[in-house]
């Protein structure tokens, strides 16, 4: 007499259900210590038609499948359990709100945090307190990206009716990336954090950033305003001072003498970026410390009276125009035609990217972009056609 074999019956099974309108739903038939349960995954297969509904069918259905593998695991370690829910109806921007809050406590993200506060303020525009992760879905994602591409910005700060004359102003591209990207990393985390079951971003793109016009200047107009004279003698030290060593305008503006310390022959400017609060040490050449002055007290701040702001900035342009030089600079330009500076006399990037106080190499590498000494060389093989 043979025996039977008895298979094992497969305890998670991606089963479909056929909806009244044409569509497939997808849920999850499990199967536990004799027990059964279905977990609905509000995932549907459509009557595709046309190859981009294929494809968002077969996205779909990738995404079932993952659910279904990350199920099955957690019954082999024993960590499922029928009893064991979901918080979907966890308050979604109370959960933002502590993510802000988090990253404004921690030193290492409080140069991010500015970017999550200012994507709350759209977030509380877009939806109210009462919206909860289960009303995360992918449409209320690609709901809130439709929102950043038609919103105006500054739109949480203004005071009464938007008057006729006014001109609307939508954000900026990189802007829209930046918040789309907090979104993402909130709803990454609830669904790591099992608040929900399903991460309604798959199969979602989000913004793709654009490339920014870096202005810098050369090494001949920065001699030209070397020996220009400026109306206001604070502004010129601070702008020379920042096309030599690269440093911030915001980290100038807080520099005490304190921070800048002798080694030897070199001088050190050892301080904390205000941007990024990353620990920065900074070696300067003889030619920037011309520009720091005469030394004070430890705690004294060096280019005392400086500050910045539309008369400056007026100031920085007409300057400009009387050395000769024809572009509009911002003061932000000093740090850029540093970058640009340093590739340009043959520095490494990755020494450049250092005394920039990169996190990465890649951000250094947008400014390499602008000075392609390859692209520079293969045009000039063009020979004479005149």
């Amino acid at each position: 007499m043979t025996k039977k074999t008895t298979t094992q019956k497969e305890p998670v099974r991606l089963r479909e259900k056929k909806l009244l309108n044409g569509n497939v739903s997808l849920y999850l038939d499990i199967c536990r210590n004799g027990k059964r349960h279905k977990e609905y995954l509000k995932l549907y297969l459509i009557d595709a038609k046309t190859p981009m509904e294929r494809e968002q069918n077969r996205q779909t259905l990738a995404t079932a499948q993952a659910v279904k593998s990350k199920r099955l695991i957690e019954i082999q370690n024993g960590e499922y359990s029928f009893t064991r829910q979901f918080k979907e109806n966890t308050p979604f921007l109370e959960y933002y709100r502590k993510m802000v809050e988090e990253r404004h406590n921690n030193p290492e993200s409080q140069g991010n945090w500015g970017n999550w506060r200012s994507c709350l303020r759209y977030l509380e525009i877009y939806c109210d307190n009462k919206t909860t992760f289960k009303d995360v879905t992918p449409e209320f994602v690609l709901g809130f990206k439709e929102f950043l591409n038609n919103v105006e910005k500054d739109t949480h700060k203004r005071v009464g009716p938007r008057k006729e004359r006014d001109c609307f102003q939508g954000l900026s591209q990189n802007s829209k990336v930046s918040y789309f990207n907090k979104l993402r990393a909130c709803i990454n985390h609830a669904f790591d954090e099992r608040i929900i079951p399903i991460n309604p971003l798959r199969g979602i793109d989000g913004f793709k950033e654009e490339e920014v016009k870096r202005d810098y200047l050369t090494i001949e107009e920065v001699k030209k305003l070397a020996v220009t004279p400026c109306r206001y003698p604070i502004l010129k030290r601070t702008f020379l001072f920042s096309c030599l060593t690269g440093l911030r305008k915001s980290d100038i503006q807080k520099l005490t003498w304190g921070e800048i310390q002798k080694f030897g022959e070199y001088t050190r400017i050892v301080f904390k970026q205000k941007k990024t609060k990353g620990q920065e040490y900074l070696d300067i050449s003889p030619q920037a410390e011309k520009y720091l002055g005469e030394r004070g007290n430890p705690e004294d701040i060096v280019f005392t009276g400086f500050t910045y702001g539309t008369w400056t900035s007026l100031e920085l342009q007409r300057w400009c125009l009387t050395a000769g030089i024809h572009k509009n600079p911002t003061f932000h330009c000093a740090r850029h035609t540093f970058a640009v500076m340093m590739l340009d006399l043959g520095a490494d990037i990755y020494t450049v990217s250092k005394l920039l106080g990169h996190k990465f190499v890649s951000t250094t590498q947008l400014y390499a972009k602008v000075l392609d000494k390859n692209k520079q060389n293969a045009v000039s093989l063009i020979p004479d056609i005149g």
